[in-house]
């Protein structure tokens, strides 16, 4: 998979000490130090990239939930590829915008 990539990701984290929210936060925290593009909505924060940058990105999300008190995670990916182009953000998104 060489072109650019959309992936969704929701993270659920749960924890008796720690406000979910809180715990999120930090997920998206390593998303926008990855420099990568994303947005991020009221139920997922949308990626876009490699393929691979991104699923580092989202094994990293993942570990600083567990780093910032997540007893457990549940994970959803959404992927949206092409075989012939690149698969844009604002191609999606520039008529709402």
């Amino acid at each position: 998979m060489d072109k650019i990539v959309n992936i969704a990701l929701q993270i659920l984290p749960t924890s008796p000490k720690v406000h979910p929210y809180n715990l999120v936060d930090k997920a998206i925290e390593v998303i926008a130090a990855s420099g990568l593009k994303y947005r991020v909505t009221p139920f997922e924060t949308v990626m876009e990239g490699e393929y691979d940058k991104i699923m580092e990105i989202v094994k990293q999300a993942q570990q600083a939930c567990y780093d910032a008190g997540a007893d457990s995670l549940m994970t959803y990916i959404k992927i949206q590829s092409s075989k012939d182009s690149d698969v844009t953000i604002e191609d999606k998104m520039e008529k709402y915008e």
